[in-house]
């Protein structure tokens, strides 16, 4: 029948009413956005009378989510970097050569004495004394080897281990370097996720983009310099012993230790133990803080292993200086004065609020396991961004006007019902885009104005099947019901047709295609629901109101 059941009616203008309140606080976007940055701050426990002020603008009963602006419409900066996964073959073999030392000196009586010899940083080379233990000594250094977890790699060794008279050369194996750089570029994701979201940027996009790159794009940041500062630092903290200090850059540090510059005085070097006491992996929280005399800091907490760890070297050795290296740069060398048994700790240096907060920040967010090479960089004005809201907005009012005057030039009286649910179903759209928290992009405001022009796309096809039932002498009621039945099945084929193209690319795009489909699919459900419901239940209302014997469509 063409009536609407009244719980029906209640149930398709309530969808209505939430979808337009969820779309509402748009139209007061700095204000919204200023409440919401207010009360973010205000949750940690921070407040003052600006606070107040802009979290006082908003109300706090009615909803508050926003539509994120991408980066062509809002600026930021945009940044094309590739991961130095070598890096990270290079310290795999670095930290192994302990454990082949080791495993040989254990049965030198066969193999003699155990030297390193210069290599690329791709391999690790060990010589021994004993031609007569080469065979024995290769044995044992496969014997090290542990068999790759991937799938592509099971079964295949993690090294591969070739002997040249006395002469070990131990190289990663295919499979195993596969497994290392998969992880490597995971594990960078996810820490150059957490340090951009702990400075409070707005819906960053951080993707993997071929094998060793990384696509990261953050809204609303005055510089891409600010981000470079921000992970251009791989943040390797590490707690080694001090064994001297010297002015020669070229003094060798001896065998097992390193040599590092001191971050503030330039000339002076530390010879350190290469095996840290306790590494930034180890930490469980860092934050600003002040020392005695009131000059920002950073204070640490490690974890209970390594607190304890901390504490017994501490112990063992009072008076004597230990070294706090960041990125192989000395920022402190301080002489243990007692026994650290809680494993909490600061570090001091000339350091401003800002650059203690930001060292914070990079510590909890952990240490990237490689260099990156900064490809690409670039900052988008947010003069542009507004150009592109102003044009989208442009092309937005003239679909929308134009798709208007058509409908009631066409339909009359049936146009402007359609009208009326076009413009709830762009509501809609932006309500859905609200909740989701999706990004707005240029390619997105492309598939609103798409779907502005597909929306009345039903609405016609419905009217047309309306028209034709009124030629075969049906009542209007009678032709008005069948028009929507038999239009049902075009209008569900088409949509659906369209909304699997909206999800392939969702899925398999990336960046401004993503955000397209987003909008594109959100768009043909409010415009199937506007169709069939919204318009319908105008028809039904004022046709029970009305009764008209004869209708014009």
């Amino acid at each position: 029948m063409l009536n609407i059941s009244t719980p029906k009616q209640v149930m398709i203008w309530l969808t209505v009413i939430v979808g337009l309140m969820l779309a509402m606080p748009n139209g007061f976007y700095g204000r919204v956005e200023a409440h919401n940055d207010a009360m973010k701050v205000i949750q940690t426990g921070r407040s003052d009378a600006t606070l107040a002020e802009a979290a006082a603008g908003w109300p706090r009963f009615l909803p508050s989510n926003l539509v994120n602006l991408g980066l062509d419409l809002r600026g930021g900066a945009h940044l094309l970097v590739e991961v130095r996964v070598e890096d990270v073959h290079a310290t795999f073999l670095e930290g192994f050569w302990p454990e082949v030392r080791d495993v040989l000196a254990a049965e030198r009586n066969i193999v003699g004495f155990v030297t390193r010899e210069d290599s690329p940083e791709s391999e690790l080379r060990v010589r021994i004394s004993e031609p007569g233990g080469a065979a024995r000594a290769l044995e044992l250094v496969r014997g090290l080897g542990r068999p790759v977890t991937t799938l592509m790699g099971a079964g295949a060794s993690n090294i591969n281990v070739s002997m040249n008279g006395t002469v070990l050369t131990i190289t990663l194996s295919d499979a195993e370097k596969l497994a290392m750089d998969e992880r490597t570029i995971s594990q960078s994701l996810e820490i150059i996720r957490r340090r951009i979201d702990e400075v409070g940027t707005r819906e960053p996009t951080i993707q993997r983009q071929g094998a060793q790159r990384i696509l990261v794009q953050v809204p609303g940041v005055g510089s891409a310099n600010e981000i470079i500062d921000l992970l251009g630092t791989t943040a390797q903290l590490t707690f080694n012993p001090v064994l001297g200090r010297t002015g020669d850059a070229n003094q060798s540090p001896g065998s097992g230790n390193i040599l590092a510059p001191d971050a503030e005085q330039e000339g002076l070097f530390y010879i350190l133990e290469r095996r840290p006491v306790v590494t930034g992996e180890d930490l469980e929280n860092a934050q600003l803080d002040f020392d005695q005399n009131g000059r920002p800091a950073v204070a640490f907490r490690f974890n209970t292993a390594a607190a304890r760890k901390f504490g017994d070297y501490t112990l063992e050795n009072i008076g004597s200086p230990f070294a706090i290296v960041l990125d192989n740069e000395v920022i402190s060398a301080p002489t243990i004065q007692s026994h650290i048994p809680g494993g909490s700790g600061i570090i001091t240096g000339n350091f401003t609020a800002e650059e203690a907060t930001n060292l914070a920040v990079l510590l909890r967010s952990g240490a990237l396991p490689a260099e990156l090479t900064f490809l690409e960089e670039r900052t988008i004005g947010p003069e542009l961004g507004q150009d592109s809201i102003d044009a989208g907005k442009i092309a937005c009012i003239v679909a929308g006007l134009a798709i208007l005057l058509y409908m009631a030039l066409s339909y009359g009286l049936f146009g402007i019902f359609a009208n009326i649910a076009l413009i709830i179903n762009v509501g809609l759209i932006f309500g859905l885009l609200s909740v989701v928290g999706a990004t707005l992009t240029l390619p997105g405001i492309a598939g609103i104005v798409l779907t502005i022009g597909m929306a009345v796309d039903a609405n016609v096809i419905v009217f047309e099947r309306i028209r034709e039932e009124l030629k075969t002498a049906k009542g209007p009621a009678r032709a008005i019901e069948l028009g929507y039945e038999k239009a049902l099945s075009s209008i569900v084929d088409a949509n659906i047709t369209t909304f699997i193209t909206a999800v392939i690319l969702f899925t398999i795009g990336s960046g401004p295609v993503s955000g397209f489909a987003v909008t594109l699919g959100f768009g043909i459900m409010t415009s199937v629901f506007t169709a069939l419901f919204v318009t319908r239940s105008i028809i039904s209302l004022w046709f029970a109101r009305t009764r008209p014997k004869t209708i014009e469509v």
